[in-house]
């Protein structure tokens, strides 16, 4: 076993190094320059667009299985994770404060990447035998690109199968038993078995049960995770300008932590808060665009419009609240790193509740986790063996949430993020590949906005 890990290791740090830090950079950046850096001129349009829903009449209400609103909170509820708390105080205690600086850099070329995906998902979706709207990097694969690419297609599908089980259940799932049990004295046991029972009751209900309750409890958990952090940086308010000054120094002259020396420090920035920003708002991943494949719309660019908004209200929102208390708190380089740091960062500014803050949230973050990514896990079963594997898939989906609470979970944990990270080969090969796709539809929708025309169905796979 230790041969083996230890071989895990070696690819992982692979996948994870930089030519597929670069490939993710790049793809996002050559599709933000295509589309003329539209995602970024356009964040209003995709608020508004939120906020209004689609204004549709009956027969657009029958073309997916949930609002754009839910399908937004869905892919949300998988990546607004322990990535946003536990992710980015690793990323400032490996890389220093810069790290948060190219987290952001990657933020903004990643809503180009997650933009394409809603747009080439609701494109090119099918219909299944129980009829339900399927999509993702699969579909778009063998559609988009035709069936002599299907391979790659079922690659993608074996690898989100097999990478959700580990880093979207078990994984999660044991950082809520051992967050409540450090925190709240629960045993490790009950907590699994508790939150089993949760998981079933959303998850038999399918995707209109899970983007029903993504759909209440990610804006809740979200928005009070934030709340609190405002209060302990409106506490550390005078902290806020130097943090800002040395986030922004750290991330071009380095600094002197865990580098040894100026480059190298410079470097471990760029690459844990590049690494670590893909890790949490998952751009360019493929996982996203399974559930925004099920949104009630005719239009993939209005479904591309509201999914890059995942991505800047990840990174650019909940992730810079944590990364700004951390380096705010003035312990960034204290030697505590993970969950660890934010928890001792919050209590500092709020003795003898901070703690317990950053313990509720990083168990809701988690908890959100395992049902995003059991709606992932169950397309890609699907699209590998048909719908008569949904229920089987179900249940093996629930009894892993109690094993994975009480089980020591480090190889588990190698496995899944190595085949996370292969997620993101076919997937970034279809989007470049398909890119004359994404550009066209982007330009005869907002051509027709320009013109006054009414938006109709801009051919969808449905």
């Amino acid at each position: 076993m230790d041969i083996v890990s230890s071989v895990l290791g070696d690819i992982n740090a692979i996948v994870w190094g930089w030519p597929m830090l670069i490939l993710i950079l790049g793809v996002g950046f050559f599709m933000s320059l295509g589309l003329k850096l539209m995602p970024i001129l356009r964040i209003g349009t995709g608020f508004k667009l939120l906020a209004g829903g689609v204004k549709t009449g009956k027969d657009e209400e029958q073309t997916g299985e949930v609002s754009p609103f839910q399908a937004l909170m869905t892919a949300m509820a998988a990546t607004v994770g322990t990535g946003n708390i536990a992710g980015v105080a690793t990323a400032v205690f490996l890389g220093g404060p810069g790290a948060l600086f190219w987290m952001w850099v990657t933020a903004l070329v990643g809503m180009a990447t997650k933009y394409s995906e809603a747009v080439l998902a609701v494109r090119f979706r099918e219909v299944d035998e129980e009829g339900n709207h399927v999509g993702g990097p699969m579909y778009y694969l063998r559609n988009g690109l035709g069936r002599r690419w299907a391979w790659l297609g079922s690659a993608f599908a074996i690898f989100g199968a097999v990478a959700g089980f580990g880093i979207g259940n078990t994984v999660q799932s044991n950082s809520i038993a051992q967050v409540i049990e450090t925190n709240f004295g629960v045993p490790e046991l009950v907590t699994g078995l508790v939150a089993m029972v949760l998981v079933g009751a959303v998850l038999m209900g399918g995707i209109r049960r899970i983007g029903s309750v993504a759909g209440k409890l990610v804006p809740f958990m979200a928005v009070a995770y934030i709340l609190a952090g405002l209060v302990v940086l409106a506490i550390n308010a005078d902290q806020i300008g130097p943090a800002m000054a040395l986030i922004l120094e750290s991330a071009f002259s380095g600094h002197a932590a865990q580098g040894g020396f100026a480059g190298a420090a410079v470097w471990a920035a760029i690459r844990f808060g590049v690494a670590r920003g893909v890790f949490s708002n998952e751009a360019g991943l493929g996982s996203a665009p399974i559930a925004h494949a099920a949104a009630r719309t005719r239009d993939p660019v209005r479904q591309g419009l509201i999914a890059m908004l995942g991505t800047l209200l990840d990174t650019l929102v909940v992730c810079s609240v944590t990364g700004l208390v951390i380096v705010t708190s003035g312990i960034w380089d204290s030697g505590e790193s993970g969950a660890a740091l934010t928890s001792a960062a919050f209590g500092l500014a709020l003795p003898g509740v901070g703690n317990y803050l950053v313990a509720i949230a990083l168990a809701l973050f988690a908890f959100s986790t395992i049902l995003g990514w059991s709606f992932y896990g169950e397309k890609c079963v699907e699209f590998l063996f048909g719908t008569r594997a949904i229920k089987p898939f179900r249940v093996l989906w629930i009894l892993a949430v109690p094993l994975g609470a009480v089980l020591s979970l480090d190889f588990v944990w190698l496995v899944a993020d190595t085949l996370n990270a292969l997620m993101a080969l076919p997937n970034l090969i279809a989007i470049v590949a398909l890119s004359p796709v994404v550009f066209r539809l982007t330009r005869d929708y907002f051509d027709r906005q320009t013109l006054g025309v009414p938006v109709e169905s801009s051919g969808t796979g449905s």
